[in-house]
């Protein structure tokens, strides 16, 4: 058994059952895991129609998804069904503790964070009794590579976002889009910040997510695309206002050490689980 299994293993005994670890594997090309699913069955489950009168709708070609490995939106891709696995394991664990907004985060750039929060986005959106907001919530961007979900995975070059609505240069009707599925909208971030950290901690900040999160309800579920914890602070300050973090972990890359650090920062905050990303199939 490797270091990092044995380290998830430690912290899933270590958080309890509240925060217990998903352990889901996503890779990039293919997988094959093995999973047992309990469903909850809920009442009075009504269908979702959306219509965005005031939210931006843009037109994108399915073979952009295709080559930018959004694999949830493609059904019969093979990815699909383990995204939809994901899918199912973080609903039910929101309907457990009453939550609907959950920050995705890893310990180390590079590690697929947009790439899960993307797909579980859409794979969530595609449950025809929700509605789904991805909110990029990586502000800072110094490096050049760093990969924007509205340019890199949308092939939509935005020039506002969520920086400039923290800054008063922008209102949130100007920034939304829907990305041409249905009950889906995106919040690109926007111009890189060099205080990203005191703007995703502020009181309007937190407003902002206290609005995403109770103008829909239950039926609203908020993924906010965070930077890696080890990186910088952005993503402590703003994890304090989200129900739940999912922790995306790269098979082969993430230490066990880094891990530890990483359980260690966000002690009392609530872990909804582990995605174990890039597993290479032997």
């Amino acid at each position: 058994m490797s270091k990092l299994k044995k380290a998830l293993e430690r912290a899933n005994q270590n958080r309890g059952s509240a925060n217990s670890i998903l352990n889901r594997s996503v890779k990039d090309q293919s997988t094959r895991t093995k999973t047992t699913i309990k469903t909850k069955v809920k009442n009075a489950r009504n269908e979702i129609d959306v219509n965005y009168s005031h939210t931006k709708i843009l037109d994108i070609d399915i073979e952009k998804f295709k080559k930018n490995k959004i694999f949830s939106h493609i059904k019969e891709d093979r990815m699909s069904d383990q995204i939809d696995i994901l899918r199912t394991q973080v609903l039910n664990k929101l309907h457990e503790i009453d939550g609907n907004t959950v920050m995705v985060t890893s310990s180390n750039p590079g590690e697929g964070k947009t790439f899960t929060s993307i797909n579980l986005g859409i794979s969530i959106a595609q449950e025809l009794d929700k509605t789904v907001m991805i909110v990029d919530c990586d502000l800072r961007r110094p490096d050049p590579s760093h990969f924007d979900f509205a340019r890199d995975f949308f092939g939509v070059d935005i020039k506002q976002g969520l920086s400039d609505y923290l800054l008063g240069q922008a209102d949130l009707t100007d920034i939304l889009l829907n990305p041409g599925i249905p009950r889906l909208t995106i919040l690109p971030g926007g111009k890189p910040l060099p205080n990203s950290a005191e703007l995703l901690g502020s009181p309007k900040m937190e407003n902002l997510v206290h609005q995403m999160k109770t103008r829909y309800g239950s039926s609203r579920i908020v993924i906010f695309d965070s930077p890696s914890i080890l990186a910088i602070s952005d993503p402590l300050s703003f994890s304090r206002f989200v129900d739940g973090i999912l922790l995306v972990v790269e098979a082969e890359r993430t230490s066990s050490e880094d891990l530890k650090a990483v359980m260690e920062l966000l002690k009392g905050r609530t872990i909804l689980g582990t995605i174990l990303n890039k597993i290479i199939s032997r």
